[in-house]
């Protein structure tokens, strides 16, 4: 089969999985691997990391190319400039000679279409691309900027937020309409890119999750007086860290009154040391666990899994997760924003800290309403939401780009070198 050179460029090493991003995108390369497009996949990595998981590599891409991540100064060094750019703190930070240089190799050998994993790798593309080119979007991060600055605790933070939003917007806006076509994770966040380079380029991707991998297992019952509440992803993510400070401090009082013998398990790698610090001091039931190869134990075990975000954008690859394994979900808006859920049906759906605790503790004493939410979810998750169903969806945007007409103006170039010429 003569298949189609496809450059696909992340700004992350994809291994280990540990985050939601990371997840989406592997399962979508592991779906699209043998099929239409012959893959290589760029994108920096850590020492000896390739090495390390060369098997999962073999299983997303036909060739890894990678260039060397920033050491832990270069990383330091790169933080303390970043507000006094005209790019965004993240965007900045992602910026690489090396990276830049490693691309336009690969780019001279030939490809047929060209995937940025992340609007911050419109930062490591030349200026100038000769292949059509899709941007993958996961977010729509100038949204999570401003919902950042609407919570701040001060107006200092508030101050910085918002020009952080203002940037990144800028610079979003501006490398969605560079590009041939733009992939979202949800039709809520495709109407807003549909709205800045037309809708004719945007296509929408559901969220796809591996329904071999996560099996469902009924939650076990709660005990009288307990009962086990997780949550998973990456804390060192600030809306993770925002969710679970909410949940200790405002949530969780009301949750151990009524059940003394609750306990909270959150999964994911380097949590906050202070938040660790505060349950302990506080004689909390909860438990960090930090960084895990296998999320599903924790999830299998527990009898509620809780999603306290009032931050985010994109959709919440966790969410679909927890509901194939077959443990009841309950979520602020903004957890399950993007996915096609019906609260009460798939899921319960609280904003407030008291409405939080409510439906926690209802869970744990319904047990009848608790088994019945989870297998809507799971019913949902397995006739809609295949991992496999995502890829070939994405497969598809991929070669409509490639064979389309290029849109890429000169106006569009102009406006990418503008937004990442200095500092």
């Amino acid at each position: 089969m003569n298949r189609k050179r496809l450059i696909f460029i992340s700004p992350r090493f994809l291994f280990p999985s540990d985050s939601g991003g990371k997840i989406r995108t592997a399962n979508i390369l592991r779906g699209m691997l043998g099929r239409n497009f012959d893959i290589t996949l760029i994108s920096p990595a850590p020492v000896g990391g390739a090495a390390q998981f060369t098997a999962e590599l073999a299983k997303v891409c036909n060739r890894f190319i990678s260039w060397p991540e920033d050491n832990a100064l270069a990383r330091a060094v790169k933080r303390c400039i970043a507000p006094l750019a005209r790019l965004p703190i993240a965007v900045f930070c992602d910026q690489s000679k090396t990276a830049r240089k490693c691309i336009e190799r690969e780019l001279a050998q030939h490809a047929d279409v060209v995937v940025a994993d992340f609007v911050h790798s419109a930062v490591l593309l030349p200026n100038d691309v000769a292949p059509p080119t899709v941007l993958f979007t996961h977010n729509v991060e100038a949204e999570i900027l401003r919902r950042h600055a609407a919570i701040s605790d001060g107006p200092l933070k508030r101050v910085l937020w918002e020009s952080q939003a203002r940037k990144m917007k800028r610079f979003e806006d501006h490398a969605a309409r560079r590009f041939d076509g733009v992939i979202a994770v949800s039709e809520r966040d495709a109407s807003h890119f549909q709205t800045i380079c037309g809708a004719e380029r945007v296509h929408a991707i559901p969220t796809g999750i591996d329904l071999d991998y996560f099996v469902y297992c009924q939650s076990p019952e709660a005990p009288i007086n307990g009962g086990t509440i997780v949550f998973t992803g990456s804390m060192n993510w600030r809306a993770n860290i925002d969710g679970i400070r909410f949940m200790m401090d405002s949530v969780w009082p009301a949750i151990a009154a009524k059940r003394p013998e609750a306990s909270m398990v959150v999964v994911g790698h380097s949590p906050p040391a202070e938040l660790v610090r505060a349950a302990a001091d506080r004689q909390y039931r909860w438990t960090f666990t930090g960084f895990v190869e296998d999320i599903r134990p924790y999830v299998k075990d527990a009898n509620v899994y809780v999603m306290p975000l009032r931050v985010g954008s994109g959709t919440r690859i966790k969410a679909f997760e927890a509901m194939a394994i077959g443990c009841p979900v309950v979520s602020t808006t903004i957890g399950v924003e993007g996915l096609p859920v019906e609260g009460a049906k798939h899921c319960v759906i609280a904003d407030s800290a008291e409405e939080l605790s409510a439906s926690i503790l209802n869970l744990l004493d319904d047990r009848e309403r608790a088994i019945s939410i989870a297998s809507n979810a799971r019913e949902l998750v397995e006739t809609r939401y295949s991992h496999l169903v995502a890829s070939s969806i994405f497969e598809s945007a991929c070669i409509r780009t490639m064979n389309s007409t290029r849109r890429l103006t000169d106006r569009g170039n102009q406006l990418h070198r503008q937004e990442c010429a200095s500092v």
